[in-house]
């Protein structure tokens, strides 16, 4: 399996700060933003990760990270030249994944709990897609899932108004050999992109989409507001403080497996 980082978009939110830098580059607690991903891929045992992002920012990230050969990993940068959408990526990133499984993160989701490694490495295999379900109090800010009596998808909503259900869809996302080829077929989007729910909806379509909550304790932060940014920061710094442990720290999870 490979796995993608998207870090691209503009971070308007985040203006001032993200008209120098881009958004994934910025710190949260004592560390770049990227590297929250970066680490929960490799949780995933996923060793071949791509990080797309605008050909301006793309410099910064090799500098940072390099070739990924501090964290025993392979990391290729691709660029893409203008925010189009979640799926988008994977046509960019079509030749980097030859036909292969992937794992797709978005660059400001930071995911932390107990065990959650373990989970992640068991959809190496994934027939379909995975997703996952987190429930919040404001599901009009996210892309939502209803599920049925038996946990089963029954549709899905990109930030709706009105929303019976209140499970949000987190930015990580599992995807079969055939995701490249879905891309392809989405058609753009009422904001001139293409939509994950259009890619998540055609393998609901064809009953090969699976909704998973994410394991009671663990911490989803989707930080694209400076609020968001805050809160994730003070969680980090408590969470070190209290347990000795570094919180999404790529240097330590290679270690953990065994790359280094």
């Amino acid at each position: 399996m490979k796995g993608i980082i998207l870090a691209g978009g503009l971070g308007t939110r985040l203006n001032p700060l993200t008209k120098t830098s881009s958004k994934q580059l910025l710190p949260v607690f004592n560390k770049p933003l990227i590297y929250y991903p970066l680490s929960t891929l490799m949780l995933a045992g996923i060793k071949d990760i791509c990080i797309i992002s605008t050909p301006k920012h793309l410099p910064t990230y090799e500098e940072l990270l390099g070739r990924g050969n501090n964290f025993g990993i392979k990391i290729t940068y691709v660029e893409q030249p203008r925010p189009s959408g979640i799926p988008d990526a994977f046509l960019v990133a079509e030749s980097f994944l030859e036909q292969s499984k992937c794992a797709l993160i978005l660059g400001d989701n930071i995911f932390h709990g107990s065990g959650l490694g373990r989970k992640l490495i068991d959809f190496q295999n994934v027939v379909g897609a995975k997703i996952f379900g987190y429930k919040v109090k404001n599901p009009e800010d996210y892309g939502v899932a209803t599920l049925d009596k038996e946990s089963k998808v029954t549709s899905l909503e990109e930030k709706p108004q009105l929303s019976a259900s209140n499970i949000a869809i987190p930015g990580l996302y599992f995807f079969d050999e055939k995701v490249c080829e879905i891309a392809k077929t989405l058609d753009v989007g009422p904001r001139g992109e293409k939509e994950i729910v259009s890619l998540l909806n055609n393998y609901l379509k064809n009953e090969l989409l699976n909704l998973e909550m994410l394991p009671r304790g663990t911490a989803w932060f989707d930080s694209g507001t400076f609020k968001d940014m805050h809160d994730a920061s003070t969680y980090v710094r408590l969470m070190e403080e209290r347990t000795g442990e570094s919180v999404g720290d790529p240097s330590e999870v290679a270690q953990k497996m065994g790359w280094l």
